[in-house]
């Protein structure tokens, strides 16, 4: 993501998405009421009179719109950005409904009546490179490969198969030779476009043999492997059971979704041994607030992108007292398990500096 623009005073931030992961950010950061600015096209009718009308024309043209919805397509890379016309040349209609479909590479606008600082935070960060990694998990019944996201873990490639028994040693070296050899394949197609770390993680003596066949078959691949952990599962249990047990912080410590990973289980710990140093629900969150207790404020990204105007407003004045009190905010993506967690207890939750009276009401 680059800033290219930014006046806080006329409201407006003006961002460049360079990525996957800028699009998602930006579908965090546009809500419904905004004004957006981009470059689009649209079927526009030249009638003339004393003639037949023209079939509709499509034109090209700088557009701005008051927001009703915004959509994300992770799949197809696709940001869209539905609403009321309310910039256009003079030959489109204005007032009309329109959709700004936002690519990759394309400068677009955005104007706040109020820009709360978690979402200026989130553009701040959105613009230091990241470099995704690379996690397979592999053991002797399967892989999985997937690459970490900004808003989660995209798994790319699942094989499930069962090696040879022990007894069975010739016919076992020989499938074993066969299965690392898809894993390196599979492996080598998402690494080749950027070269990305690699970390592999999995189950005894199958991840270190595995790490060994990379190293003596694909000498180029193997030198991107930053880390190698042991995990009780192969394939994409493997992958999450990594992402929650904190094997790959060393690997990448300013990784989004490990920090978001790692806060959540620190509430669901906590949680479990019933201390009184956790909270969630709206009301409990906002008493803690009031009582300075919260020490990290945790937010569902749906939460707060979902909520009618009032309740955003609501969250965005509380999140502001939580910093205010010296709290920090954590805003959670659902696209991951770790979202998931947080919105089976309401979407919000808080750590807190000290154990405080009804915790846990809703």
């Amino acid at each position: 993501m680059k800033i290219i623009g930014r006046n806080l005073r006329q409201g407006f931030v003006k961002v460049v998405p360079s990525s996957d992961d800028d699009l998602w950010h930006l579908y965090n950061v546009v809500y419904k009421g905004d004004e957006v600015y981009a470059y689009s096209s649209r079927a526009v009718k030249t009638d003339q009179e004393y003639s037949r009308p023209k079939s509709a024309e499509r034109v090209s043209a700088f557009m701005g719109v008051k927001v009703e919805s915004v959509a994300w397509d992770k799949f197809l890379g696709k940001l869209r950005v539905h609403g009321i016309i309310i910039h256009a040349p003079d030959i489109m209609p204005t007032a009309a409904h329109h959709t700004l479909n936002i690519a990759l590479n394309q400068p677009v606008t955005i104007v706040k009546k109020e820009w709360p600082k978690h979402l200026l935070d989130r553009l701040y960060h959105a613009s230091k490179t990241e470099k995704p990694m690379i996690i397979i998990a592999i053991d002797d019944e399967g892989f999985a490969v997937a690459e970490t996201k900004q808003y989660g873990v995209d798994v790319k490639v699942e094989e499930r198969m069962k090696l040879p028994g022990k007894n069975e040693a010739d016919k076992r070296v020989a499938a074993t030779k066969e299965y690392f050899k898809r894993a390196v394949n599979s492996l080598r197609q998402l690494w080749t476009p950027n070269h990305n770390p690699i970390v592999i993680v999995g189950v005894g003596f199958v991840k270190g043999d595995f790490t060994k066949f990379l190293s003596d078959e694909a000498k180029d691949m193997a030198k991107s492997v930053v880390d190698v952990k042991s995990v009780n599962n192969g394939g994409v249990s493997g992958i999450y059971e990594a992402l929650r047990s904190g094997v790959l912080l060393k690997a990448a410590k300013q990784l989004r979704i490990v920090d978001e990973t790692e806060v959540m289980e620190e509430v669901m710990k906590r949680l479990g041994k019933g201390e009184g140093t956790i909270t969630y629900g709206l009301d409990a969150v906002e008493n803690a607030v009031a009582m300075g207790a919260v020490e990290k404020l945790v937010v569902a990204d749906t939460v707060l992108r979902e909520s009618d105007e009032e309740q955003r407003l609501q969250l965005e004045k509380l999140m502001r007292e939580a910093e205010q009190r010296r709290g920090s905010i954590t805003v959670v993506s659902t696209e991951h398990e770790a979202g998931e967690k947080l919105l089976a207890l309401t979407g919000i939750a808080a750590l807190l500096r000290f154990p405080i009276q009804g915790a846990y009401q809703k």
